[in-house]
């Protein structure tokens, strides 16, 4: 039996030539590695660039929008660590629409968005609109809730969640930087390796077609307990510039690979036959014109 596009229902020719014909024998390809170019977006850092809690210091009286503002110029300079350009793999399958087994490969950075340079960093939670101007600008996507599961099952280092006390001090960076230091400490007793997949100690903002029917609110989901199990469903009751300590950005590659080959992520979204492998929820119309929109 041979993969034919047609039955794909493939909305691009790009998806049709990834559909790649193999006999019933030939294994599935999987990507093995996530291509260097994907994170040609990024702007270099610069040699003087601010560390991570010089940063933040300067950011302890300032919340909100305010706060985002300062952390988007300086991300969009540059000003984040080395690690977070080497991306790394995660492979989600399903069966095609002829039953045949379909891998798509993302690529995600291992830790979440962080500012500074790999000695001294900090993973900054950001609103909506800010979380997607930098995804955009730097040539990324925001994960599905799917992506997230799947960063989780396959990270190499995963961090209990840590909640703080509830109340209005959640979105202050006092708060934000004592549960990075939390997060620190919790991940250096598992290893050292900058670069490992990490999961586990943040919720994520996502992707999801409740962006459209929920217009001016953040969709927000994961933040796994040891079980895998999450503990935020996906839930879009916060307004779109809220963010606390407890979220994160998680940047996804625009690219992707499907059965080895190289396809836009944002076509297999909206493919009717491939978006429930990579979405959990059907289809997603061109995801980066709806990440574009959020800004």
């Amino acid at each position: 039996m041979l993969f034919r596009p047609t039955l794909f229902r493939a909305v691009s020719p790009i998806l049709g030539a990834a559909l790649i014909a193999l006999s019933p024998a030939t294994p599935v390809a999987a990507a093995t590695g996530c291509d260097a170019p994907l994170t040609r977006e990024i702007p270099h850092r610069a040699a003087r660039a601010p560390s991570g809690s010089a940063v933040m210091q300067s950011l302890m009286k300032t919340s909100g929008t305010a706060r985002d503002r300062a952390i988007v110029e300086q991300v969009l300079s540059g000003n984040l660590p080395s690690f977070l350009r080497t991306l790394t793999p995660v492979t989600l399958s399903g069966k095609g629409a002829d039953g045949q087994e379909v891998k798509v490969t993302i690529c995600v950075t291992p830790d979440y968005l962080a500012v500074g340079n790999d000695r001294d960093f900090v993973r900054v939670p950001m609103g909506l609109a800010a979380a997607a101007r930098v995804a955009s600008e730097m040539g990324f996507l925001l994960p599905t809730p799917r992506m997230v599961d799947a960063i989780y099952s396959q990270a190499k280092v995963h961090v209990a969640p840590s909640p703080m006390t509830p109340g209005s001090k959640m979105a202050s960076t006092a708060y934000l930087l004592e549960h990075d230091r939390t997060v620190d400490r919790q991940r250096s007793q598992k290893t050292r390796e900058a670069g490992a997949l990490t999961a586990g100690q943040k919720k994520d903002i996502v992707l999801t077609n409740r962006l459209l029917s929920k217009p001016g609110r953040v969709a927000i989901y994961g933040w796994h307990r040891t079980n895998g199990k999450p503990i935020q469903p996906l839930s879009t009751v916060h307004g779109a510039g809220y963010a606390d300590y407890s979220h994160g950005v998680r940047l996804v590659s625009r690219m992707a690979y499907l059965n080895g080959k190289q396809v836009p992520l944002s076509q297999i979204m909206e493919d009717r036959d491939l978006a429930r492998i990579v979405t959990g929820e059907g289809p997603i119309g061109n995801a980066e014109r709806l990440l574009a929109g959020l800004y």
